[in-house]
Formats: structure tokens, sequence, C-alpha cells
């Protein structure tokens, strides 16, 4: 909920329209000059930031230094452009409520430009009687609550890849080859025929082939595995420390207290 205690916070503050889409950033805060309830921001789009239109406040939230406005992003940059001059006429203001859709909230006073200096300086606190207009005889304390929550975002990025690795492979491979030996065999009658066969005395040379098995290599590509990236969810526990304010409710006893008037 915006209200006049968080204007401080809105300048500055991103502003997203419908669809998350983000449309640029609070520039200055309009509120009711009696109430000092925000109506209207000046949100500052295009490159740096040059242009500022007016966006209503109304049905907007403001949760973790975000501003959600109730409208397209389109719309808000094309809403009329009016001066950001310190203060909004009623027909400058009627003519953005037609825009939006809507007619000028009747209990809406002429808005202007949110002075931080001048509300630091005013007391806000509305009591009964003596410290602002006559509400009834109880005071509402209120207090923050912590919202957290969470997000996901991006962490890091992964990938893949593979490349050529060479590497020396050793392996032991039998070979066989022939040798000449010599046999030698006795004359006998079974071969007498064949020694004899040829002249008594002769010079001659016999020759035979041999043979040896020599080593060959070749390679073959063949897939052995499949690599894929996967993820899993790590859950861990985190703290969370932030400030909350509260109001406290004292009584202040007139007969002890010196600031109090006396009633006697």
């Amino acid at each position: 909920m915006i209200n006049t205690n968080n204007v401080n916070d809105l300048i500055g503050a991103d502003v997203y329209g419908i669809g998350d889409d983000k449309i640029g950033t609070v520039g200055q805060v309009y509120v009711d000059s009696d109430t000092q309830a925000p109506t209207w921001v000046t949100v500052k789009t295009g490159l740096f930031g040059g242009s500022e239109t007016f966006a209503p406040l109304d049905d907007a939230t403001f949760d973790e230094g975000i501003v959600r406005v109730a409208y397209e992003k389109s719309m808000v940059k094309d809403a009329p452009r009016i001066d950001d001059d310190g203060a909004l006429s009623e027909e400058e203001e009627s003519s953005l409520y037609r825009y939006y859709g809507n007619e000028k909230r009747p209990d809406v006073t002429d808005p202007g430009v949110y002075d931080q200096d001048a509300d630091a300086n005013t007391d806000a606190t509305t009591g009964y009687d003596t410290s602002g207009p006559t509400t009834d005889t109880a005071m509402t304390r209120s207090e923050e609550r912590l919202q957290v929550g969470t997000e996901t975002v991006e962490t890091g990025r992964a990938r893949l890849r593979k490349h050529i690795v060479t590497e020396n492979v050793t392996t032991t491979v039998p070979v066989s080859h022939e040798e000449v030996t010599l046999q030698r065999e006795p004359i006998t009658d079974s071969n007498r025929g064949d020694a004899t066969a040829g002249p008594e005395l002769s010079e001659e040379e016999h020759e035979i082939v041999l043979s040896g098995e020599r080593v060959i290599t070749s390679k073959e590509t063949v897939p052995v595995e499949r690599v894929a990236l996967g993820t899993e969810t790590i859950t861990e526990q985190q703290q969370v420390n932030a400030e909350v304010s509260r109001e406290e409710i004292e009584l202040v006893d007139p007969d002890t207290d010196p600031n109090s008037a006396s009633t006697r």
C-alpha cells in the first residue's frame, strides 16, 4: 500500500506496468495538498530518462523498492504531456484522469509536488483535541511486519565442451617369421635313387623363400558414452536481518510530566 509513510522511498524507485514491463523510474511524487497522500508520480522514460509522464497511484503497489501501476507500459509513456512545475491544476488532473479512464476523485484536492524538507518539519500525528484534528478517544498503534520471499535469478552458466586429446597406447602383438634350418638324413634304400640322380660331383645352389609377419595398425572411431548437463536444487538456510519499526503508546500523567499542561 502506498501512503504517507513511504513517500520518501518512492523517489527514484523503478516503475513497472502490467505484464511486469519496466516503464522507467520515479522522478517526482505529487501529494494531496490537504492529506499529503500520494496521488501521482512522474515517470522518467526514454533514453537516459530524458522524458517524464504522469502516472496515477490508484491501485498501485510499492514493494521491495518497485512501484507497480495498473496500466500498460505504452499507456503510461503516451500519457498527455504536462509540465512537472510543482503543482497540477484541476483541469490538468482531470485531463489525466480522463486519459486513464477515471474521473477526478472528489476527495482529492489539487495535488502538488511532495516536499521532503517540509514534511520533515510537520507533525503528522493525529490525536484527540491536543495534537491535531479531533478524531476519537483512541489511538491506532501500527508496526512494520517483515515480508520475506524469494525470487529466481541467474547465478551463473555452465556449458559442455569437448576437445581432442592424443595419447600413446602400447600393446604387445605376437608376430611369426621363418628361419632356415638344416635337415640332414642318411642315405637309405628309400632315398638312394634321389641321391644318385644327378652327376657324381657338381656345384649347385638351392634357394627357398622365407616369410614373416609384419605388424600393421588401423584406427576406428566408436561412441563410448553420452554426457549431458543437468541441474539439481540444493536448499540451504539463509538468515535475513532487517530493521522494522513500530509505534509505542505510553500514558502521560499530567501530574508528573512537566511538559503537560496543568488541568488545575
